[in-house]
């Protein structure tokens, strides 16, 4: 568990709220431990979405999609297309591997 949200939230709320820094203390404890928690999703879906899937989706389900996408968009498929197109689907494709990259390492945890 993660716990290093709390403390900078407790130092925060305590420097933020000088006249009374244990107030602020609490305040910054309780927000350090929403972020330490996860509990406002701050991006969880965007690796989900860049494939196309949902959190729900098995992971056949994920390395389908995977594939799909790169077989779209590898650089390889468009090598004779115009350096734009080129460089289009090599930003896509970085974009692909990262969210499949992100999706694999949330499920091992």
């Amino acid at each position: 568990m993660r716990w290093y949200g709390k403390l900078f939230g407790f130092i925060a709320g305590a420097l933020l709220f000088r006249p009374n820094p244990l107030f602020g203390g609490i305040i910054g404890l309780l927000l350090g431990h929403a972020f330490d928690s996860d509990w406002f999703q701050l991006g969880k879906d965007l690796p989900y979405r860049e494939l196309g899937v949902t959190r729900e989706a098995t992971d056949a389900e994920i390395d389908l999609a995977y594939r799909r996408l790169m077989s779209q968009y590898h650089p390889d498929k468009v090598a004779g297309a115009a350096p734009e197109l080129r460089a289009q689907a090599e930003k896509k494709a970085r974009q692909i591997n990262a969210a499949y990259d992100r999706i694999k390492s949330l499920r091992k945890r």
